[in-house]
């Protein structure tokens, strides 16, 4: 699609570094971290000791390699502040995930690291298209969930006009999109799809609604969902990553004039792609699992985090950072049938490929005997056949797209529309009802 914006014309000097003095910020930042993290952090310091490692082995880049990971069940382990490397007084602000699988993981930051991550969001923003007295309609989740007050902050720190609007109330949404007349959107795709549905249901014609940009992330989509929302939307539809235990939102985020993956800020989230098995590090353009070590966070500083986000890097093109590419799935989200690894991601292609169906679906897993049963419920488009002859066509042809693209055999329900519920957050595709 082409841009309604305007290009970047003005980038912070690091955005256009040469890759000797990346590397060499890199490095210096890189030492910080890991002696900051050591001297701060017990239980980081107690895993380096039983390994043998200090920070004063780290001569190059490439010898972060031989410190340990951190996981999830870290974070959990020492709940709520056991893993913060300054002060509680000096913390500022708490984040935490919803704790639905367990413990919550919890995150600190302090005022720098406050003005860091609005500064990479900001950084986001504008490489997104956005400038200075834009309007930004924010729909992520307020609260908790970082995803609401890191675009809030990073939206202002940019210029922008930001109306904190936050999920739910699809029609108010609606409402102020057009009586505000945004020019951004920020917001999960899956939700982004929930709005266009509302202004059709109202009669308006989202292509010619205000916005220009929309900025989604905070779960996985497909080119397939770019493309959807797009021709729907008239708009940019741009990615950016993030995660809560490495910062929030503005981990990485793509240029508008290239839309050709999320460019990592190096200068404070330095990459690494290992084989999620072995945990040995992959040459850039290999796909595995995405680990990051923060460069400058003081409260809460994560040395070699397993994202789980699978994925590649890639060389630089519109910055001279690194970029990702889309993530295909999480390791931890993937699920074996019968011998066959399946994300989400994967379904969703193929049903976007379809122009009887909707984006909106969900997969159920449950046991015929000894064997896993795979169910897609997915919604049939309202401008399609409703008879049941019809549905029936829809599912055959979607399970054989399934069984050609994934190689796993599946049963299809194609429901009414509107009868799978709406998320206004981060969408749950799978609903597991296998014992365990």
């Amino acid at each position: 699609m082409v841009s309604k914006v305007a290009q970047a014309h003005e980038l912070e000097p690091i955005e256009t570094a040469s890759r000797d003095e990346l590397s060499a910020l890199q490095l210096q930042r890189l030492r910080w971290s890991l002696k900051h993290t050591y001297d701060n952090v017990a239980p980081f310091r107690a895993k380096c000791a039983a390994i043998g490692v200090h920070p004063e082995d780290v001569k190059s880049l490439e010898d972060l390699k031989l410190f340990p990971f951190t996981t999830k069940s870290d974070l959990r382990e020492h709940y709520p502040f056991g893993l913060f490397a300054t002060p509680r007084k000096d913390v500022v602000r708490i984040h935490a995930s919803s704790g639905t699988t367990g413990r919550p993981t919890v995150v600190g930051y302090t005022q720098n690291d406050i003005n860091t991550w609005a500064t990479v969001v900001a950084r986001s923003v504008y490489a997104a298209g956005g400038r200075k007295g834009d309007i930004v309609h924010i729909a992520y989740g307020y609260g908790l969930f970082t995803g609401g007050m890191g675009a809030h902050y990073g939206a202002e720190r940019l210029g922008c006009t930001v109306v904190p609007m936050s999920g739910g109330q699809t029609e108010k949404q609606v409402q102020l999109i057009r009586d505000f007349q945004p020019d951004i959107i920020m917001v999960t795709p899956s939700y982004m799809l929930n709005i266009l549905d509302e202004m059709e249901r109202q009669g308006l014609d989202a292509a010619k609604s205000s916005l220009k940009v929309g900025i989604f992330g905070a779960e996985p989509w497909t080119r397939q969902m770019r493309l959807e929302i797009e021709k729907r939307a008239g708009i940019d539809a741009v990615d950016i990553y993030g995660l809560s235990e490495v910062m929030g939102p503005g981990v990485a985020s793509e240029c508008i004039e290239s839309k050709d993956g999320p460019v990592i800020w190096e200068d404070h989230f330095y990459p690494e792609i290992i084989d999620p098995v072995t945990g040995e590090v992959l040459p850039d353009g290999e796909e595995g699992e995405l680990v990051l070590t923060s460069l400058s966070k003081e409260a809460f500083p994560v040395i070699r985090y397993r994202t789980r986000d699978l994925t590649r890097l890639l060389p630089p093109t519109s910055r001279s950072m690194r970029r990702i590419d889309k993530i295909v799935g999480r390791s931890d989200d993937m699920l074996i049938i019968r011998g066959v690894n399946v994300f989400p991601t994967q379904i969703e292609e193929l049903i976007l490929r379809l122009d009887s169906l909707t984006p909106h679906f969900y997969l159920e897993v449950d046991k015929d005997g000894h064997l896993d049963v795979l169910t897609v419920f997915v919604e049939r488009d309202p401008a399609s056949y409703a008879s049941d002859a019809a549905k029936m066509r829809m599912a055959k042809e979607l399970q054989q797209m399934i069984k050609s693209n994934v190689g796993v055999s599946t049963l299809v329900e194609v429901v009414e529309p509107m009868t799978i519920m709406r998320s206004v957050g981060k969408v749950r595709r799978v609903i597991d009802k296998r014992p365990h």
